[in-house]
């Protein structure tokens, strides 16, 4: 547990995305109820005050010092992180790639040296980056490897805050093609592991419930539907339940994610992308928030993707919806002091 007023890093994303938008409601939202918490603002300060202004909004940014105290409540200060090129709303530019990598790069550092007690990010635009010629899968995979965590694991939170649903991934940005090879004992067992002790650390669940959705439809039908719930899940979960941790399953993914059930877990995990978040986010879409669980610091960030058909058009932009943003910010301070739900 850090300070009651912990330091949050919070990377601004896509420079021709919905980013820099939403994060100029987040400073005008913090002017007028500041969070428990100091915000640092990673981004092009020019591209940050224009996108601002286009929208109708002033921030009161301040320049980011890490030898100095915080400003006076309500102002966010800015890291500034200098773009190649002039974006373009609503068209990514490759030739800012590898500004946006190293914006995540210093975040990532500065997360994992202390500077920062959690980090926020706005989502990136995944193809500007691999056109650039720089590997790149997605934020997950990269603060992973940046930090040296040989597995971590995607989770979405969202839904009432008295019974939230929580939905994590063994798999994450990898083609349907891919996933059943990947479904192994190890990766099955090390994504329960890592939910059940992180719910405890981070969420204060002493006891964690956690379901373990099948892969195949009906869990794989006794072996007729596929392998993989004889092979690889079931035995995960056998060995999960030998180290002492509530897990059940297979559990059919249509079974799952029923309300009745699903409220009966703290977690659910399923065994790819689109097999879990669709059901989240038709819950709270706008409201969800996406965690990384088992890196050194607190990671959190928006459930959704750039919105370049927003970012695109001034007055589209200024009706973007900052709710998800706010929502990680505060659940990251919440991580941050060990208050979280």
């Amino acid at each position: 547990m850090t300070s009651a007023r912990p330091t949050i890093a919070v990377t601004s994303g896509e420079p021709a995305g919905i980013g820099p938008e939403l994060c100029a409601m987040l400073a005008a939202r913090h002017e007028r109820d500041p969070f428990a918490a100091r915000i640092v603002l990673l981004g092009d300060r020019d591209l940050l005050a224009s996108r601002g202004a286009r929208i109708g909004l002033a921030p009161r940014y301040a320049a980011f010092d890490p030898a100095s105290f915080a400003p006076a409540g309500g102002v966010i200060e800015v890291w500034h992180q200098p773009l190649s090129a002039p974006p373009v709303p609503g068209h990514p530019d490759p030739t800012n790639g590898a500004a946006v990598l190293a914006m995540l790069r210093h975040a990532c550092d500065a997360c994992a040296g202390g500077a920062f007690d959690a980090l926020v990010t706005a989502p990136v635009q995944k193809s500007a980056i691999l056109d650039a010629g720089l590997p790149f899968i997605g934020h997950t995979e990269f603060f992973a490897t940046r930090t040296g965590t040989p597995r971590v694991v995607m989770m979405l939170v969202g839904g009432p805050v008295d019974a939230p649903l929580r939905v994590a991934l063994v798999t994450t940005h990898l083609a349907l093609a891919d996933v059943p090879a990947a479904i192994t004992r190890d990766a099955v067992r090390g994504t329960i592991a890592i939910v059940a002790a992180e719910l405890k650390r981070r969420f204060g669940v002493a006891a964690p419930r956690i379901a373990v959705c099948g892969l195949n439809p009906h869990a794989g039908e006794g072996g007729h539907l596929g392998r993989e719930e004889i092979d690889a899940i079931a035995p995960a979960i056998a060995d999960a339940i030998a180290a002492g941790i509530d897990a059940r399953g297979p559990v059919p993914a249509d079974t799952a994610f029923v309300p009745s059930h699903a409220r009966e877990q703290d977690a659910i995990i399923a065994m790819y992308h689109d097999q879990g978040l669709p059901a989240l986010k038709a819950a709270s879409f706008g409201l969800g928030i996406n965690v990384t669980l088992g890196l050194p610091f607190p990671r959190t960030s928006v459930d959704h993707g750039t919105a370049l058909d927003l970012a695109v058009d001034a007055e589209r932009a200024s009706r973007a919806d900052p709710r998800s943003l706010v929502a990680a910010v505060a659940l990251a301070i919440e991580l941050a002091r060990g208050t979280a739900r």
